[in-house]
């Protein structure tokens, strides 16, 4: 993948958590996804997700994929470097 588009995919688990009052844990036991693998995703550091894993999780805070994953413009992100706005 070219630098300039590493990082523009941004998951918006944090903001959508704290809107719903909902932990990680809580959601982890919930969609039946391991705590590891929800920071990965919450963090940006996922390379790839099922279609399973994003109905699962976007099922259990009443949202869509939409609202759960956001695509920035290259100019916000600088290579190499992971920007949480």
């Amino acid at each position: 993948m070219p630098a300039e588009q590493e990082g523009r995919v941004h998951c918006r688990l944090d903001e959508l958590l704290e809107a719903r009052g909902m932990t990680l844990t809580a959601l982890a036991q919930q969609v039946g996804i391991t705590i590891v693998n929800l920071s990965v995703l919450k963090n940006d550091r996922a390379r790839a997700v099922k279609f399973s894993t994003l109905t699962a999780v976007c099922d259990a805070l009443g949202c869509t994929v939409g609202e759960l994953l956001v695509v920035r413009p290259a100019e916000q992100v600088r290579p190499g470097h992971q920007h949480r706005p």
